[in-house]
Parts: C-alpha cells; structure tokens; sequence
C-alpha cells in the first residue's frame, strides 16, 4: 500500500507495483485497476504519472529489463563478454511471465543492454558501427526467440529423445542455446576478420 495521498504516488512505485502483478499473476492481470487496487488509491492518478496501459506496459519491460547488461570481467574478450551477455539475457528473459507478449517489437527495453553490447563490439572487437548493431540485433533476437520457446516447451523431465521437438529438458535447452550462441560468435568473429 502506497502511504499517504494517492497524489504523492511516483510513477516508479506504481510501475513497481505493475511488475509485482506481472510477476505475481500474469500480464493479463496488469491493468491500471488491479495496480491502483495493489495500492490502494483510485486509478485516476496513475494516468497523470504514467499516461495509459500501453505507456505503463512500456514502463514494465524496461524496468524488468534495466539492469540487464553484465558489467565486463577484467581481461574478458569480446567473444566471452557476447557469450555471457546472451546467456544473462536469457536468463532474465525466462523468468519474465508472458515474455513474448510483453516484448513487442515498438517497445524498446532492450536498447540499454544492446548499447553496452555495441560499444564493446566497436571498441575491442573491430566492428565497424553497422555491422556492431547488426551483430546485436542477430544475437538479441536469437536470445529472445529461446526465452519463447522455452516458456512454453521446456520440461523438468527428460524428453523423448528427439522423437518430440517440442519438449525439451532444461540441460538440452541449456546445451541447444550455448551451441547456438557460440556459432553465431564464431560466424561473427570469422565475418569481422574478413
């Protein structure tokens, strides 16, 4: 509950709020009545701080999605520091409920993180800026195409050893995505000493 007037609700505490529901119950549940209901106030308020539910659904997958970019490890090369950026994506990817409905493509809260990604490409890996952006925009969507496939196919159990596609357990999704991540590094490592 929000403390004191409705009125001295920061959009930051009512966007808390909205992630807290998305976490908690899904994104359907995320709507500005549910967030005013969460805090306790009317949701007339909530549209002066934040706009409608489109601006506060932006607001939420920026802010799940903030901190993303790892901080680069002392002597990391560029080929280690892509790898692990994609496998922090994903890891945070995964844990978001309705990932895919809730990373459209006008929303752009993977700018942050792509930023980080870029700059390293430019400055240590010799990428010229088009082919950085290319090189993330390759890698993002990879990443975000394996968060979304795993939120409705992996299994805790194992799976039926090739005969189903769709079923995989998580150390073979663990295993797919790292193979994948390092062949798309290597083909950009090859392309850029080309």
């Amino acid at each position: 509950m929000a403390s004191g007037s409705a009125f001295e609700l920061t959009a930051d505490e009512i966007v808390r709020a909205a992630v807290a529901i998305l976490y908690d119950q899904g994104l359907d549940a995320v709507s500005m009545r549910t967030v005013a209901a969460r805090l306790g106030v009317s949701p007339v308020p909530l549209y002066s701080r934040v706009g409608n539910k489109e601006a506060l659904l932006d607001a939420v997958a920026d802010t799940v999605l903030v901190d993303v970019a790892p901080a680069r490890g002392a002597g990391e090369t560029w080929p280690e520091y892509t790898t692990r950026w994609a496998s922090t994506l994903r890891d945070r990817l995964i844990t978001i409920p309705d990932i895919r409905r809730l990373l459209t493509l006008r929303r752009s809260p993977f700018v942050p993180a792509a930023t980080v990604l870029v700059a390293i490409l430019r400055d240590e890996g010799g990428f010229g800026g088009r082919a950085a952006v290319e090189a993330v925009q390759l890698l993002s969507w990879a990443v975000i195409g394996y968060a979304v496939l795993e939120s409705g196919t992996v299994e805790s159990r194992p799976s039926q050893g090739g005969s189903d596609p769709t079923s995989v357990s998580r150390e073979q999704a663990d295993h797919l995505f790292e193979l994948h991540v390092r062949y798309l590094v290597e083909g950009l490592e090859r392309d850029r000493a080309g």
